[in-house]
């Protein structure tokens, strides 16, 4: 009779809480498509006056279709050149946080230094302090060091904007790596470099996939840094470009606009799609414990 009444009570319970349940997965799935269409809406007003023969900044239908706009900015100045800018700078801003963020994050993870949680809480603190606020002593020492309009120059710094959070993400990737392995190969005679680069390395290249693919998407959309630090317009990478399409008095070009962000947000999609691919679920380290 007990368990009769504690399964009957079990299951009023859950009649009562479905609607609940159904009510909140319900609202869940508005709140989600609510904010799906609020970044759809530029993306479908970028397709169609990319392709519109009369473009406005009203999202719909285009009156008559025209690629007259990929045409007029499919050029080196307007599209190849900057394109490559940006992919010289952010890839190479993107290889160096990953490995300079590895070789920092490691004895973070591993040794209990001394200074490691001041160091930590100060990491945390620079992932939260804006570009904007040390552009103005950054450009003096660019200035001072005849640094300025050098793109090997700016790839360091952009790089190192980014390597406080790549820090942070590496050490908790390198976290979920077992120390037993290490201590196995130690025992075996390998060194601390060692066990690094032929063991941690390997098991962590998901993880650094990861901290280069956001370094490469952070800095493809920073304008504020190769603004300030590149003078020449020959270096400017396509984030900075996008001027090329706004004349005096307000007026833009909308239709170039749109199809030169459809080519300048391709690359970045691509990469993603194709390593989200390639690393799909490699970051699984149970296994690695076995044998």
């Amino acid at each position: 009779m007990s368990g009769e009444r504690r399964g009957g009570r079990t299951g009023a319970r859950m009649v009562v809480s479905a609607p609940g349940r159904v009510a909140g997965a319900f609202l869940t799935y508005v709140v989600l498509g609510g904010l799906a269409l609020v970044f759809l809406l530029p993306l479908l007003w970028m397709v169609f006056a990319s392709v519109d023969s009369e473009p406005s900044l009203r999202a719909g239908l285009p009156t008559s279709l025209t690629l007259d706009h990929f045409t007029a900015i499919m050029t080196p100045e307007i599209v190849y050149r900057p394109i490559w800018n940006s992919i010289v700078t952010c890839a190479g801003a993107a290889v160096i946080t990953a490995f300079c963020s590895m070789l920092a994050a490691y004895p973070l993870s591993r040794y209990n230094l001394r200074f490691r949680k001041p160091f930590l809480y100060s990491v945390l603190f620079a992932t939260g302090l804006p570009i904007t606020a040390i552009m103005v002593p950054v450009y003096g020492m660019f200035v001072q060091a005849d640094l300025l309009n050098s793109l090997t120059a700016t790839t360091l710094f952009l790089a190192a904007s980014t390597l406080p959070f790549g820090i942070w993400l590496t050490k908790n990737f390198i976290d979920g790596i077992p120390i037993a392995l290490e201590e196995a190969a130690w025992v075996d005679g390998a060194s601390a470099w060692q066990s690094l680069r032929y063991l941690v390395a390997p098991l962590l290249a998901p993880g650094l996939a990861v901290v280069g693919i956001f370094t490469l998407v952070t800095t493809w959309g920073n304008f504020f840094v190769p603004f300030i630090l590149l003078t020449s317009p020959e270096k400017m990478p396509a984030a900075v470009r996008v001027f090329t399409f706004f004349g005096q008095y307000g007026s833009v070009r909308y239709g170039e606009l749109a199809a030169y962000s459809l080519l300048y947000t391709l690359p970045v999609v691509a990469l993603y799609m194709v390593v989200s691919r390639a690393m799909g679920g490699r970051f699984a380290l149970g296994g690695a414990m076995k044998g």
